[in-house]
């Protein structure tokens, strides 16, 4: 069985790419072709608290899906919803 030898510039080198795509997948991130989003995004998104976007659902302003418990929003509906079109 043939080895291979690791240097430290080997280790170093994985160890960059290896947090590289750790902070990659744990960056939060609103994807364009995203349709749906959940209500964490949407306060990222619109800077409001959770609060203001169960207000804005009950109130009728902005419409969501509820699916296992959690409120899905449609982000035509957020965009809509901002620059004052109504659906």
């Amino acid at each position: 069985m043939p080895f291979e030898l690791l240097t430290k510039d080997d280790l170093e080198t994985f160890r960059k790419a290896l947090l590289s795509d750790i902070k990659l997948l744990l960056s939060p991130q609103i994807h364009e072709h995203q349709e749906w989003l959940r209500c964490s995004d949407v306060r990222r998104m619109l800077k409001i608290s959770t609060g203001t976007i169960q207000n804005l659902r009950i109130s009728g302003k902005l419409k969501s899906q509820k699916v296992g418990g959690i409120h899905y929003y449609k982000l035509t509906d957020i965009e809509n919803m901002i620059s004052g079109k109504k659906t």
